[in-house]
C-alpha cells in the first residue's frame, strides 16, 4: 500500500513538473525544491525518493533493465570523488544564478532530467543519485541534521546484505552491522521492503 501511494505521488509530481516546464513557470518548482531543502532538516532527503522527477523517470529504466537482465556499468572510480561532486554542483549553481540574473529561459531543469535519464541507460543508479545529481548534493547537507531518517536496528540486522543490494544510492555500508548513511539516503523505502527481519524503519 505504501509503495502504491509513493508511485502515485511520484507520478503526480512528474506531471506537475512537466506542466510547469511547458508553461514556463519553473520558478514554482524551484520553490518546491527550496521548501524540500528546508524540510530535509527534519525528514531527510524525502524529495529524492518521493518528489524528484529525475528519480521518477529513472525507475522504469532500472526496472526494465532488471527484467531484461541487462547489467548496469559500475560507477567509474574517478567519479567517486567529492571534488567531482563539488564541481558539478558549482556549475549547476552558477548556471542557475545566470538564468535568474539575465532572465534567459534556459532549459536547465529539463536538461537535468534528460542527463539523469541518459546515465541510467548505461550505469547503475548510484552514479547519478550519489555522485552527479546537484539536487542530491544540496539536499545531503541539511539532511545530516535530519530528525527522521531510515534506520537499521542493529539488534535485528543479520547482515544478509539484501538492503545494500537494492539501495539506489549506495547509502548502506557494512560495519559491525549494516548502517544507513543518513544524508545519502533517498528515503525511497527500497531497503525496508526487502528486509525480512523488519530491521529497517523510518523513524
Amino acid at each position: 500500500m505504501k509503495r502504491t501511494i509513493q508511485i502515485i505521488v511520484q507520478v503526480l509530481f512528474l506531471i506537475l513538473f512537466t506542466a510547469l516546464v511547458i508553461t514556463g513557470k519553473v520558478q514554482i518548482w524551484m520553490a518546491i525544491f527550496v521548501a524540500s531543502v528546508l524540510l530535509s532538516m527534519l525528514f531527510s532527503r524525502f524529495y529524492c525518493g518521493w518528489i524528484c522527477p529525475i528519480n521518477t523517470v529513472i525507475k522504469p529504466i532500472t526496472y526494465l533493465k532488471k527484467k531484461l537482465r541487462i547489467k548496469s556499468l559500475k560507477t567509474p572510480s574517478f567519479l567517486k570523488n567529492g571534488v567531482v561532486r563539488i564541481i558539478v554542483l558549482a556549475a549547476f549553481l552558477a548556471l542557475m544564478a545566470m538564468v535568474f540574473r539575465t532572465g534567459k529561459k534556459l532549459p536547465v531543469l529539463p536538461a537535468l532530467v534528460g542527463i539523469g535519464f541518459f546515465f541510467s541507460l548505461f550505469f547503475e543508479e548510484a552514479l547519478w543519485h550519489h555522485w552527479l545529481c546537484p539536487y542530491g548534493a544540496i539536499l545531503s547537507l541539511p539532511s545530516r541534521a535530519a530528525r527522521k531518517a531510515m534506520v537499521i536496528d542493529p539488534n535485528l540486522c543479520t547482515n544478509c546484505t539484501r538492503c545494500a543490494k537494492v539501495c539506489p544510492s549506495q547509502a548502506i555500508v557494512k560495519e559491525e552491522k549494516h548502517r544507513i548513511i543518513k544524508n545519502e539516503c533517498l528515503v525511497c523505502g527500497a531497503c525496508e521492503r526487502v528486509c525480512t527481519k523488519g530491521a529497517i524503519k523510518y523513524r
